[in-house]
């Protein structure tokens, strides 16, 4: 290594780009072709979240990439056979929905019917494509130790495949059915959406209470009167006196010129406090009253169409948009005397995930998922699931909370198992058909009364039997839901139904590590589909990861102008700085905040790293890597003490994925012990040529080591500086550090005292404002520490810039001296003739009076029990800690003030 070469400054942009692609070059992210395959017995693998190709990463991807990554560089240090598999999901509606948009800005008016299916899935693919480039060039730019080589994508050939082997298995076991059920309908994509898929957003609406008809007996309350053409009950709580005597009658009336037919049924699920106490029943257009219809044997009538209309036959309303005739619905009872009242009402409204259009329940027919039916469990011989054995009768639902109750699968942070419990608790059967054209066909034909589900299409023309006009087979023309193929991912990216290599050392996967606002999405059908397909868990762990939002905790939006793009700061600041603020002050399953200042501050911090392993290795005598040290001196001994500490401490917390507490541990080491002290001691040591070698060593041996440390959290820096150390292997394939010593608690509390002497020292030296340049002498007394002082004379002369030094047993206070106390040491700094000791307290008090002021003020303000109950919880917070903070600076100009 040429000592000359080593640039003053680290520029992330000139070597980030090469070293990335030097991994690559390598194929070291496959871990087919790590050198020591043999040795590497335990194996650790990670599933990317599929991103969908739909455009660009954001923050919240980037913080996922930065957070999977150093568990995957992780483990490949601790010597793992380590598999981070990559790939992009089709995300069907939201990508069609994307194309159609664009091609209506080139002047289609209805894309799918202009081109056809064939022309308008070309124009899909072409979109998907393009995003996929620029995704998988995000991922690079991250750093992402990903194997390439295993690449999936929910839409290529393998995946197809697997796809259609579970549909027509679970097909074939009764738990795919086609039914007509009430769905989540969405109105602009023409397509329903799974529950989880519907999104609430709280709106002002109106509560309405009327009759239906003057001689109908009692008045409803509705939300949407309009859905009152298709009521065929009305349900009240079984305890609701007012209504007792109407229970079990069946009223036949009309409302707004149509003609209803009501039962009067008694269900605990009616709110008797909400609005009159009386619900009009409209099971079409309500899970709710679905759930009720299906117990009480009711009549279904569907009021809206798949437009958003109202359907054909509801006489003046037929065609009509559902928000018009609700106008008209209104106007109506209020001419007719039927109105009693209208409120204000604030409600959920649901909206397409996807486009944000108002979601209408409406019954079709669909294919759906049972999660409710009972079948004869398959048990995996390799990985078995506890408390389960082949032939058990199970549901997919009592699979889904069986292994997450028996932590086969554990949840971070576990305070997300009761969420998870809720959703699988209330689980309806899954509708998994879409009807829209990209995705995975439905693997169902029809041909006369015939159906044919298979992987393969059907062969033949048909029996001789069939009519000339059902000769051909049609296939279905909807698509399965994107989350059925994710929900393959951990098996599927394997090779899966072949039987790989790859199921066999890398399934289960060891981590899903994913964001919390996907735990339904798509963790919760990992778990369904992997533990009824393969009789196994998919992964041991799943770690969730928050929101990232901008420095006031608002979610990042173009409209609020707060976005950061990993794209723009990258370029600006590095990569490892990127990643270090996303990952650093977080926690699992807490939203973090971040501003390009935080993300400048880790520029700083990356830059540290850089200057301090410029310094030690161009002032040892020879670079090279060092296997074992010992220490000579005090400060040898106290640093490779603490050393070894957070070596067990750092991994410790990685074992444990606190990845924040583990970086945090690792910076205060780097930047404070050993650059702040050992490194500037160094200096001091290396003059001695009996402390020169072993100095040089034990530099080196730690920078080494904490390069390896810091590697997963910041690979690039970390490469560039490790291959200053001439080696022929990549950092990402060092053994992560062990260290043998012990904890030498003597040194360690010998220089805890010296570091506090020192610091003591250039306190006093700043509070009472001596020139940082000046020498000035200082006392220290003690009985029991003089002679460890007197051997620390030098390093305390040079670090705390103070000479001469002298260390006594016993001193009075010398005229215009500063004092403070360190353990069993007084500290003594003659001032006189340094500083104007009069002019000093002059400033000192008036800096207190300005202090006590402050100080009373907020107290003030904290008094004020009107001002404290109406502001801002956070505002209250931050005065509080600025009155903390001012009590402190009056107790401390106090104490300067006494000592003068």
């Amino acid at each position: 290594m040429d000592k000359t070469n080593i640039p003053k400054a680290y520029d992330a942009k000139q070597v980030e780009d090469k070293i990335y692609s030097a991994w690559e070059k390598s194929g070291l992210f496959n871990p087919d072709n790590a050198p020591d395959r043999d040795k590497r017995k335990e194996s650790f693998s990670i599933v990317l979240p599929l991103p969908n190709v739909t455009g660009t990463l954001h923050l919240g991807h980037a913080a996922m990439l930065a957070i999977e990554d150093i568990m995957t560089r992780y483990a490949r240090l601790q010597g793992k056979d380590t598999l981070w598999i990559p790939g992009t999901d089709h995300a069907a509606i939201a990508t069609q929905t994307k194309v159609e948009k664009l091609l209506m800005k080139e002047g289609m008016e209805d894309p799918r019917k202009e081109l056809g299916r064939e022309k308008f899935l070309q124009r899909v693919d072409k979109f998907a494509q393009e995003s996929h480039d620029t995704i998988v060039n995000q991922v690079r730019k991250m750093g992402a130790s990903i194997d390439w080589s295993r690449e999936a994508f929910t839409l290529d050939e393998t995946r197809t495949t697997a796809v259609l082997t579970v549909f027509k298995k679970m097909y074939d076991d009764g738990l795919i059915y086609r039914g007509h059920r009430i769905v989540n309908w969405c109105p602009r994509c023409h397509s329903t959406l799974a529950d989880d898929e519907v999104e609430y957003k709280e709106a002002q609406g109106k509560m309405y209470t009327f009759k239906y008809s003057h001689d109908f007996p009692f008045t409803i309350a509705s939300t949407r009167p309009e859905t009152k053409l298709g009521d065929t009950a009305v349900a009240v709580h079984p305890d609701d006196k007012r209504y007792k005597e109407f229970v079990g009658q069946e009223i036949e009336t009309e409302f707004c010129g149509q003609p209803i037919k009501l039962k009067i049924i008694a269900d605990k699920a009616v709110d008797p406090e909400l609005g009159t106490g009386a619900l009009g029943v409209t099971p079409a257009h309500s899970h709710i009253d679905a759930d009720m219809a299906a117990q009480h044997d009711l009549e279904t009538v569907q009021v809206i169409d798949e437009d958003g209309n109202i359907v054909q036959g509801m006489k003046v309303f037929a065609g009509m948009a559902a928000e018009k005739a609700r106008e008209q619905i209104v106007q109506y009872l209020e001419e007719q005397g039927l109105m009693e009242k209208i409120e204000d009402a604030p409600h959920n409204l649901s909206l397409c995930y996807r486009c944000d259009s108002v979601i209408e329940p409406i019954p079709s027919h669909q294919w759906f998922i049972n999660v409710n039916k009972e079948f004869a469990f398959k048990l995996s011989k390799s990985h078995p699931i506890d408390g389960l054995k082949d032939g058990d009768k199970v549901t997919l639902k009592k699979l889904m909370q069986h292994v997450v109750r028996k932590n086969q699968i554990e949840i971070i942070p576990d305070r997300f198992n009761k969420t998870y419990f809720h959703w699988i608790d209330n689980l309806r059967d899954w509708c998994i058909s879409r009807q829209i054209w990209y995705g995975h066909r439905i693997p169902v034909w029809y041909r006369g009364e015939e159906t044919y589900v298979g992987i393969e299409e059907p062969e033949g023309e048909g029996s001789s039997s069939a009519k000339a006009s059902e000769d051909k087979w049609e296939q279905d023309p909807d698509t399965l839901d994107t989350w059925f193929s994710s929900g393959l991912w951990t098996f599927s990216t394997l090779g899966w139904p072949e039987e790989t290599e790859d199921m066999k050392r890398y399934h289960p996967t060891a981590m899903l590590e994913t964001g919390y606002d996907i735990l339904f999405f798509w963790v919760a059908r990992m778990i369904l589909m992997t533990t009824y397909n393969l009789g196994e868990i998919p992964f041991k762990q799943v770690y969730l990861h928050g929101l990232v939002r901008d420095e006031k905790g608002r979610k990042m939006s173009k409209s609020l102008g707060n976005v950061i793009d990993p794209l723009d700061v990258i370029p600006k600041y590095g990569t490892d700085a990127v990643r270090l603020s996303l990952v650093i002050g977080t926690s699992p399953g807490n939203d973090t905040k971040l501003s390009e200042e935080k993300i400048a501050g880790y520029r700083n911090f990356t830059n540290k790293l850089w200057n301090i392993s410029r310094f030690v290795l161009t002032s040892v005598t020879k670079v090279s890597s060092v296997e074992k040290v010992s220490g000579v001196t005090l400060a040898d001994k106290w640093i490779l003490s603490r050393f070894g500490q957070v070596v067990d401490e750092v991994t410790a917390k990685l074992d444990k994925h606190e990845f924040s507490q583990a970086g945090e541990l690792l910076r205060d080491f780097t930047w404070n012990e050993f650059a702040d002290w050992y490194l500037e001691i160094a200096k001091i040591q290396r003059k001695d040529q009996e402390t020169k070698v072993s100095t040089d060593r034990i530099l080196l041996y730690i920078l080494e080591r904490v390069l390896v440390m810091w590697h997963p959290f910041m690979p690039f820096v970390t490469e560039e500086i490790w291959k200053m150390f001439g080696s022929d292997e990549f950092m990402m394939m060092h053994a992560w550090p062990k260290v043998s010593n012990n904890q030498d608690k003597e040194s360690e509390t010998k220089f805890e005292l010296l570091r506090e002497v020192v610091s003591s020292i250039r306190n006093l030296r700043a509070e009472y404002r001596v020139d940082p340049g000046q020498k000035i002498p200082v006392h220290l007394v003690s009985k029991k520490d003089k002679v460890f002082l007197e051997e620390q004379i030098e390093t305390i002369r040079i670090l705390a810039r103070v000479t001469p030094v002298h260390v006594e047993t016993d001193l009075e206070k010398p005229e215009g001296a500063v004092s403070a106390v360190v353990g069993q040491v007084q500290i003594y700094l003659p001032l006189a003739g340094i500083i104007d000791v009069d002019k000093e307290k002059t400033r000192l008090a008036k800096e207190l009076e300005g202090a006590e002021q402050y100080l009373e003020s907020l107290e003030k303000r904290l008094a004020n029990k009107s001002f404290v109950a109406k502001a801002p919880e956070k505002m209250v917070s931050d005065i509080k800690q600025k009155k903390v903070d001012a009590e402190e600076k009056v107790q401390r100009i106090k104490k300067q003030l006494a000592s003068l």
